[in-house]
């Protein structure tokens, strides 16, 4: 019985300790910086390969709907970690009632900034002001960790030098124009920007919250994450019943007939959870600031790139 308790209490806490000791062992320490970087290139390959994908399967087949594929991506998240938890390699609780509370600001957050950016993609706004101003995304999670008085808040220096990083991206990429920018997106990119930002910065609350209680009553990342995940299929799923564009009309006007729209559709929803299990385990692991560097790496890194 208390080796099946210390396997449980390790197998909950297994990230937290593997943070640590890649921070506190010297030998792990040259680690850091080679994850990063691979948790980056990842993140930016999947966020490349997805927008290629979205631009072929949305026009191709007539499938604009922003909360459905917002909704199936949340199941499909579900599915995927519930056939690992099958597997024993995730650990996962029961959803907690007390713990859904606690992560429903985040979730409803994190949904209708989910169903904005999938608009922005169904709409062709790739180039428009949702991109545009992607890099302040840091400075502003710095601003929320900073006002929520997070652990994992940054130094003053470091949060000048992503203002001054964010700010200079921000006019590198405005100076040279926006094109095909409608008035609903002047709205929806700001909305977006901020919900995504308090939705990373409260996830690191509850973690910081969690890892005070006692090693038996604490939620693990995943459990945390998971328990995210149902709450937002409550939230997409309500939203999609009151939605316009209703279940019955996005199934009957699909072509469920065609095995190349499950192959697309299937692509865009795998990476998609790819990419946003990869932010949610960044904000809940290690800071806001690092999951938020992480959604935005590719656009504070191209206008540089283009100076070149």
């Amino acid at each position: 019985m208390s080796i099946g308790k210390s396997s449980g209490s390790w197998r909950r806490g297994w990230c937290a300790s593997a943070s640590k000791s890649l921070s506190s062992n010297h030998a792990l320490k040259p680690l850091v910086p080679i994850l990063c970087l691979a948790a980056v290139v990842i993140y930016g390959l999947a966020d490349k390969l997805r927008n290629f994908v979205a631009g072929v399967f949305i026009p191709q087949y007539h499938f604009p709907y922003a909360v459905a594929l917002c909704f199936a991506q949340v199941l499909v998240s579900l599915l995927v970690l519930n056939l690992l938890h099958v597997l024993d390699l995730v650990p996962l609780k029961h959803y907690s009632r007390s713990l859904g509370e606690t992560v429903l600001v985040p979730s409803i957050c994190n949904s209708i900034h989910a169903v904005l950016a999938m608009w922005a993609k169904a709409n062709s706004s790739n180039a428009g002001l949702f991109p545009l101003i992607l890099p302040l995304l840091p400075m502003l999670t710095v601003g929320f960790s900073s006002s929520q008085k997070l652990a994992s808040t940054p130094s003053l220096h470091t949060s000048v030098l992503i203002s001054i990083l964010g700010g200079t991206c921000f006019v590198v990429t405005a100076s040279r124009g926006l094109s095909g920018v409608g008035p609903l997106e002047y709205m929806y990119a700001p909305l977006a920007l901020i919900l995504h930002s308090l939705s990373l910065t409260w996830l690191a609350k509850v973690s910081e919250a969690e890892q005070r209680h006692h090693p038996d009553a604490q939620a693990s990342v995943f459990d945390i994450y998971y328990t995210q995940l149902v709450n937002q299929s409550c939230v997409l799923g309500l939203l999609w019943l009151l939605h316009p564009d209703s279940p019955w009309q996005v199934l009957s006007h699909s072509s469920w007939q065609s095995l190349l729209f499950h192959g697309y559709l299937f692509a865009l929803l795998l990476l998609g959870m790819v990419m946003n299990l990869l932010v949610g385990m960044s904000a809940l692991c290690v800071s806001p600031l690092a999951a938020a560097l992480l959604h935005s790496a590719r656009q504070l890194v191209r206008p540089f790139l283009q100076l070149l």
